[in-house]
């Protein structure tokens, strides 16, 4: 049974702000260009550069103001503008043909603003002729200087241009974030620029040199390749092309290099050029249509029942589920893309008629939903959806039954069981209660905009993950692909409970991606650095009591497979050492030593050093910073002793310093340790008076002289007034004088000094002469 087309009016236009002025460029100018936002919620309508008088509308449905500009007579206007794909706001950019780019937002205060303005071609004496935007890449080709190479028609004229890129990408609520440019190709002519979701087509334009017009270029940023095609010729060759590696080709050397690309042709004579994610669309003066695919292949889909009118007529071209629809003044035809069989031929009430891509995947609307992956035509009487109708009589499966076929063919595919799941048995068994509960509400127990809103962020994040999983099968972006990928499943673990195949699913993705999975953590637990330097965390509780949890009894997991923290602890070993301190010092500050363990548990400071290692094979520096950051007595004192045989004084001293009053007997304990350490020998002479701060307050000069007598080593001889020679110089009285000045200083002021060796402190502060030496 036959199907057949349909348009279905999505809107009137009346939705969106300034509907009046959006009707009168529809229907006033053929010429005007007009593009979709990623989330059909806003239009933007260009008339061109060159036109009589140029002007921009973008128009936006539901609430926010729309944006409206005009040029008037001699004042540069935009050469071009795009949205962006940017999914925390609407953003575009307009571009000039002295190079000045304008990048534009909303969302982010009262309608539309500019958020950043750069210059494309900073040297001067460019001018940009063609740029198409690439998902976060801005690509532009620019005349630089032909009148110095060379007369007006020249070769070397021809061949004064260059291809550019630059990315894109936004930053923060209101800023953006401009890459450097790189030079894609080098003297070659001038090229236009059409950008589908993964490739970069420059086709060849009326100004291009003749005799390499019948070539065309097809760039893929994923894979870093550039397809030079010839089609009539039927040859195709692939180049590395990828600016992340310095990659940069001169057009001249690069079809010199290529055989059979230079034979004579005659130039590609095509009406109109449009992308595709199946590839380039190209229709001739005689009505063909052909297609040149990723890999340069070029095939014939069809012929349309009327030729375009002249150069200058209107004609529009789009693709959707397996069929081309073409806009040919006001006739719409659809073709088989497979066969080239016309399906169906409409005839319009306008000829004013623009074909718009369907809003990005996973950024529809509720109502858009039913019309995903439908092109839409816009015009001024509305924006319409072109789709099949389902046949009459055809009976489609209700929602309940496609549950109950879906979750059979899931948990087959999950079964180890050799026996046939089927439908039936999911509806009856006990075991399976997850599709019974969705056929239950599928049958009517919630209306289906109310299921729809609940399962929206889950239909998204399903979508995207089906999506990338396509991407990365197709071999496109894939190191970007698998880095997506491994976020998002990182964000979907860290919403369950991590144990059992949770937990060994976490564990393999930070093993095999470790920088993406701990990018997505990142993201989770909302870590950033103050003004100190100190790590802060906006996350929930939950989020942290999940990452802190340790092994309950009874549940230990396999071997090799690591608790949340431990696997945590260490990706930061291997990407950032110097963040792994902070970070347990933050998570004590979190949850505290075994939260989520269903006991006391471990230390997580002591949690932290396991993942290093056996004692003795860790990393001393970064062990030494975790035990002074773990605020623990017994961990703290452990590292002044590490300093002490060391003799990195100033780093014991200051770890002593760090503590506040709340910490006095810890305090006093490193001060004790330091103090016998200066009553042995002179290499903390030169620290001396950060030992006094260091000195508890209520110590007295008499406690302090006990102290030293008890570490001060053993006389072997008979005391003598000076030190051997090589030997280590004793404690001296006037050495000890600071220190007892401290204590007795602290003493005096709480209180009557009763010392018997007060009459050291307070006698005369000049020494007793030196006797004279035999010389």
């Amino acid at each position: 049974m036959k199907r057949s087309g349909t348009l279905r009016l999505l809107s009137d236009l009346s939705a969106f702000g300034g509907a009046a002025r959006l009707r009168e460029l529809l229907a006033g100018d053929s010429a005007v260009r007009v593009r979709g936002s990623p989330d059909g919620r806003h239009l933007l309508l260009l008339r061109p550069h060159g036109a009589v008088a140029p002007q921009l509308l973008v128009a936006s449905r539901g609430p926010g103001a729309e944006l409206e500009r005009a040029w008037p007579a001699g004042q540069p206007s935009p050469l071009d503008a795009f949205f962006l794909p940017w999914p925390a706001r609407p953003a575009l950019v307009l571009v000039w043909e002295s190079g000045l780019a304008e990048v534009w937002g909303a969302g982010v205060g009262p309608g539309w603003r500019p958020l950043q303005s750069t210059e494309l071609c900073p040297g001067g004496g460019a001018r940009v002729v063609a740029v198409a935007a690439l998902r976060g890449r801005l690509v532009w080709c620019e005349e630089r200087q032909a009148r110095a190479e060379g007369p007006s028609g020249s070769p070397a004229a021809a061949f004064s241009h260059c291809v550019c890129v630059r990315t894109l990408e936004p930053s923060g609520e209101a800023s953006t974030s401009l890459g450097r440019t790189h030079v894609l190709l080098h003297h070659c002519p001038a090229f236009g620029l059409l950008a589908s979701c993964r490739q970069l087509f420059l086709v060849p334009t009326a100004t291009t040199w003749p005799g390499v017009a019948h070539v065309l270029l097809i760039w893929s940023p994923g894979k870093g390749k550039v397809m030079v095609a010839a089609p009539r010729l039927g040859l195709s060759y692939s180049k590395s092309l990828n600016p992340g590696r310095g990659d940069t080709w001169d057009f001249r050397t690069l079809l010199r290099g290529l055989p059979g690309l230079l034979s004579p042709r005659e130039p590609l004579a095509v009406h109109t050029w449009a992308p595709t994610p199946q590839g380039l669309l190209l229709l001739d003066f005689g009505g063909t249509v052909s297609l040149v695919q990723s890999h340069g292949g070029t095939r014939a889909v069809g012929t349309l029942q009327e030729a375009p009118v002249g150069p200058w007529g209107s004609a529009a071209l789009g693709t959707f589920q397996g069929t081309l629809a073409c806009v040919l003044g006001s006739t719409l035809e659809l073709l088989d893309m497979g066969s080239g069989q016309l399906l169906e031929r409409k005839v319009l009430s306008t000829d004013r008629v623009h074909l718009l891509e369907p809003p990005a995947p996973g950024m529809e609307d509720e109502e858009e939903l039913e019309t995903r992956g439908n092109l839409r035509l816009l015009s001024a009487l509305g924006l319409f959806c072109v789709g099949w109708e389902a046949p009459q009589g055809v009976e489609l499966p209700s929602a309940k039954d496609l549950v109950f076929e879906e979750a059979c063919g899931y948990y087959q595919r999950r079964s180890l069981r050799g026996a046939q799941l089927t439908p039936e048995e999911l509806r009856h068994s006990s075991t399976f209660r997850a599709p019974q509960a969705l056929a239950s509400i599928l049958q009517g127990h919630l209306p289906p905009s109310a299921l729809l809103t609940m399962l929206r962020t889950e239909l998204r994040d399903y979508r995207g993950l089906e999506q990338l999983k396509a991407q990365l099968v197709a071999g496109d972006d894939e190191e970007a692909g698998w880095t997506e990928l491994a976020e998002q499943e990182v964000a979907r673990l860290l919403r369950t409970e991590l144990i059992g195949d949770q937990l060994a699913q976490l564990n393999t993705v930070f093993q095999a991606l470790p920088t993406a999975a701990w990018g997505a953590t990142l993201r989770a637990l909302q870590l950033q650095l103050d003004g100190n330097g100190k790590l802060r965390s906006q996350a929930p509780p939950d989020v942290w009591k999940k990452v802190l949890g340790g092994i309950t009894a009874g549940k230990e997991p396999p071997n090799g497979i690591l608790p949340p923290f431990e696997l945590l602890c260490q990706c930061l070993c291997q990407l950032e050492p110097r963040w792994l301190p902070p970070f347990v010092e933050l998570a004590q500050q979190q949850g505290g030593p075994g939260w989520g363990a269903g006991g006391p548990g471990l230390p997580l400071y002591r949690r932290a050093l396991a993942v290093l290692g056996e004692e003795g094979t860790r990393p001393e520096a970064l062990e030494l910073e975790l035990l002074l950051s773990s605020g623990r007595p017994k961990a703290v004192l452990q590292a002044v002793g590490q300093l002490v045989q060391k003799e990195q004084w100033d780093r014991a001293l200051d770890a002593g310093l760090a503590l506040g009053p709340s910490s006095p007997l810890l305090r006093s304990e490193i001060f004790k340790l330091l103090l016998a350490e200066f009553a042995q020998h002179r290499r903390l002479d030169a620290h001396l008076p950060l030992l006094c701060r260091l000195c508890p307050p209520e110590l007295a000069p008499a406690e302090l002289l006990l102290l030293l007598r008890t570490y001060l080593p053993d006389e072997v001889g008979p005391p003598t007034p000076f030190p051997e020679p090589g030997a280590e110089p004793p404690l001296t009285v006037g050495l000890l004088k600071a220190l007892l000045e401290q204590t007795g200083a602290q003493g005096w002021l709480s209180g009557p000094v009763l010392s018997p060796y007060e009459d050291i402190l307070w006698g005369p502060s000049t020494p007793p002469p030196t006797p004279p030496r035999d010389l």
